[in-house]
């Protein structure tokens, strides 16, 4: 407000303000409201036009409405046949340069070609300000200049419009505290009750009273080395409570390097030739870590090159290296320091003048010198080194008490203050404790973390970690005494207690209510079986895992190298955001919005419900949202596949139900036929091309009905299926010593072994002959057989019995027998691989 402020008092432009402050040596720029912009954009245009009245028409006017920087620059290009004019000179001459044609071109005529450059510029600038959040800026703006209170402003929309929608006009706190001031110290002179006391109690506990968020600290999940069950006497009842270390954040330093060791101990090279495949070592391995612990994730083609191998000859198994995106983000807050106090970055680091934005993870310089240049410049301006160094192998206190350590968890565990900024202890924590400087430690205390959590506690790692730098992580567990795959010897199976029943998973302990209500489903039947005098408590309970959930050292490679492509698509999309839509931290849900835009474009970017066009600069807005086909209230289904983007009101309308029963009601049955086509056009794009239009599985879901979505459906999604049967063997193996685990595969393959797969066409195939149903098939002997039309043995839900009873005939004989020839296949192919 301040900066508003100072531009309504002095009557100038934002381009005029920055220009002061770049001629006074200030690097830093404000930000401007949206508002501002436009007023800008408006007198700059009225002003050039006189000049230039061919070119800055009403047509063109509206038709670079909304683009950004480089959709503004073409359309002068494809519409008047001219490039905005191109600046030379040093980064700094470039930016005071385009700020000075800024701040004449509302009082001096520019030439046309540097019209166009700033006309370009503010379009830009008011593209990449939030619409959403602008818009609150704009009214609070309003309410200020004007000294209208909330309720004068929208009492004034009421009087022009009586239809006028009020809802999510959204306003700032303090101007909802500002009306109270005015609303109190009017009605006081009239109403002497209204007193100094009864304000204070009503306005800062009763109206403005903010509850601090409750902690969820108590959802943080347990280390599944570093915890133990305790039974505890509560209300007379035995119960058993969790006890042991929590699981470390993933953006501590000491997760962060633990991960890249044990990804550097799965990293595999391989001729393209010879096929020949090799390991790292350690050597290779520590260079590799040099890189990844400053600059974050590498490519497996700039990785290659640190090492001396040539791309073109060798294959890593990995696509994107992950790296120490915790060291990332603040070294990159290191570099802004620097270039703040004047050092020429660019040339220090060996960039190219074009390039605008400093990526660490594109730099050729070694880690090594970022890092030795950033420490010797921070030595200069006072700030303590030691926060350059960590050691993860530090004993006791000692690791604690490290600066580097220190600040992470300053930056991490800090929630605000009550200062009106929220961070002024934090700015004097980091001035105190580090030695940057007011300025260092606003851009300091800006870098956000990731906020989710590991499997192991930090206690697990530090003493795995010794260990992780030259083993597979299955070994490092076992150097440092942990059973990574929690299995027992015989002897220690054979002498372990056992419960007399199962407990009922706690409410949201899972934090997943379909696993959670399964699993409870499961726990109920076998307690009723363990209660029954004639079955009592089982001797070998025998588990179906999802078929996927084993899956063989190349296929676990394929899947690992799937989720880092994945990965590194998500920080290319960031990137994108960031440049294009002006967003500085974007989130997972600003990725997911990005990706559903795209995924309309071959719809004109409409929507799937309504096809309403989603402008670009909008996708960011409240106008917008994440809509989920299958509402989470019928499955709890949070994959890319059951989302889409949908006009908010719509959205709020459908409620809980499914996107092919909400089209017809809601817009008109002739709209469904519509509807329909959308989908199916975009479906025939994707079979024809990949990444083209919308998934099968997404096709699925937006035809589905409500009461299509059943058992069969969520047994389906692969994600619930995996966890709930490795969760439930878990579980299970509390009353049963012997819990034997097979998978879908194997169940398949003895199901017709042992000829059961006909079984229940055979139950059903005079039911169907009388329908007409059946028909006679060839043989391959020559002789004919009856079978049933399009016979899927889902058409009889018994078949789910079948399964079962051959999962408990399954003995673990056959299923070593089947894995050995499933190896012995493997080993027969590569083997002809080689020689072809």
């Amino acid at each position: 407000m301040a900066v508003a402020k100072k531009l309504y008092e002095e009557n100038i432009t934002p381009g005029q303000l920055c220009y002061q402050l770049l001629k006074s040596g200030k690097k830093i720029l404000p930000d401007f409201y949206r508002s501002d912009l436009n007023v800008e954009l408006n007198k700059v245009w009225d002003f050039q036009k006189q000049f230039h009245p061919e070119i800055l028409t009403e047509e063109f006017r509206k038709y670079i409405e909304g683009k950004g920087q480089r959709a503004t620059s073409a359309s002068f290009w494809g519409k008047h046949g001219f490039n905005i004019t191109e600046l030379k000179g040093t980064r700094e001459e470039k930016k005071l340069k385009a700020y000075e044609w800024r701040s004449k071109a509302i009082e001096m005529q520019l030439a046309k070609e540097e019209t166009a450059y700033v006309i370009t510029e503010i379009n830009s600038n008011i593209n990449n300000s939030s619409g959403y959040l602008g818009a609150i800026g704009d009214r609070s703006k309003e309410l200020y200049f004007n000294k209208k209170t909330v309720g004068q402003y929208l009492y004034n929309q009421l009087q022009a419009n009586p239809h006028t929608k009020l809802k999510n006009q959204v306003f700032y706190r303090q101007d909802y505290m500002d009306e109270f001031e005015t609303i109190w110290e009017t009605q006081s002179k009239f109403h002497k009750e209204l007193n100094a006391e009864l304000k204070e109690e009503i306005r800062d506990i009763i109206i403005f009273y903010q509850r601090k968020l409750k902690s969820q600290r108590g959802l943080v999940s347990f280390c599944e080395f570093e915890n133990k069950k305790k039974e505890i006497e509560k209300e007379g009842k035995i119960t058993t409570k969790i006890i042991g270390y929590k699981v470390a954040p993933k953006s501590s330093h000491l997760f962060q390097e633990f991960k890249i060791w044990q990804n550097l101990n799965n990293l595999k090279v391989q001729n393209k030739i010879t096929k020949e495949v090799s390991s790292f070592d350690m050597e290779e391995k520590q260079m590799l870590f040099n890189e990844l612990n400053i600059k974050g994730n590498l490519s497996k083609e700039a990785a290659l090159d640190i090492l001396g191998y040539k791309s073109k000859e060798w294959e890593l198994n990995f696509r994107v290296i992950e790296g120490n995106r915790t060291n990332q983000a603040l070294y990159e807050a290191y570099l802004k320091i620097l270039e703040l106090e004047g050092y020429d970055i660019k040339d220090l680091l060996k960039l190219k003048a074009d390039k605008d934005e400093i990526k660490l993870s594109e730099l050729i310089v070694p880690a090594t010198d970022i890092k030795k240049m950033t420490s010797s410049i921070f030595q200069v301006l006072n700030i303590n080194t030691s926060i350059f160094d960590f050691n993860a192998e530090l004993d006791g206190k000692a690791f604690e008490q490290q600066l580097s350590y220190q600040l992470w968890h300053l930056l991490y565990a800090y929630e605000g203050d009550n200062s009106a900024s929220g961070n002024e202890k934090i700015y004097q924590l980091l001035q105190q404790k580090f030695g940057f400087t007011l300025t260092h430690a606003k851009i300091i205390a800006n870098i956000s973390f990731t906020d989710d959590y590991g499997s192991l506690s930090a206690k697990a790692i530090r003493k795995i970690f010794p260990f992780i730098k030259e083993n597979i992580y299955s070994e490092a567990c076992r150097f440092a005494g942990y059973n990574h795959s929690s299995s027992l010897s015989k002897e220690e199976n054979e002498n372990r207690t056992l419960k007399d029943k199962l407990e009922l998973l706690p409410k949201n302990s899972l934090r997943n209510p379909v696993v959670e209500k399964i699993l409870n489903q499961m726990v109920n039947v076998v307690n009723a079986i363990i209660a029954d005098p004639s079955l009592g408590k089982p001797d070998e309970i025998r588990v179906e895992l999802a078929r996927e959930l084993k899956k063989n050292a190349e296929e676990r490679a394929e899947m690992s190298a799937n989720i880092t492509k994945a990965t590194a698509e998500h920080e290319k999309i960031k990137q994108i955001i960031i440049k294009e839509d002006g967003i500085k931290n974007p989130t997972r849900n600003d990725v997911i919005r990005y990706k559903l835009y795209q995924e309309l474009k071959n719809n004109g970017y409409k929507t799937l419900y309504s096809n309403t066009y989603v402008h670009r600069e909008k996708l960011f807005s409240k106008e917008f949202d994440i809509e989920h086909i299958i509402p989470r209230a019928l499955l709890f289904d949070d994959s890319f596949s059951n989302k889409t983007l949908c006009v908010r009101q719509e959205n709020l309308d459908k409620g809980n139900k499914c996107a092919s029963e909400f089209i017809g009601p809601y817009f008109g049955e002739d709209k469904v036929a519509d509807y329909i086509a959308r989908i199916e056009m975009l479906y025939q794009l994707n079979l024809k091309s990949d990444g083209e239009g919308i998934s099968k599985a997404k096709y699925k879901k937006l035809l589905m009905k409500a009461e299509e979505i059943g058992e069969g459906f969520i047994e389906r999604d692969l994600r619930n299926t995996q966890y709930i049967a490795k969760k439930a063997r878990n579980i299970l193996q509390e009353i049963c010593k012997t819990v034997t685990p097979t998978t879908g595969t194997i169940t398949a393959h003895l199901r017709e072994d042992w000829d059961l797969v006909n079984v229940m066409q055979e139950l059903n195939i005079d039911k169907y002959r009388k329908l007409g149903l059946t028909e006679m098939i060839e043989k391959k002997d020559g002789g004919v057989k009856e079978r049933i039309i399009d016979w899927n043995k889902r058409n009889d839900h018994r078949h789910h019995a079948m399964d079962a009873l051959t999962v408990a005939f399954t003995k673990h004989s056959h299923i070593q027998y089947l894995n050995n020839l499933n190896a012995r296949r493997e080993m027969i192919k590569r083997k002809r691989n080689i020689c072809h």
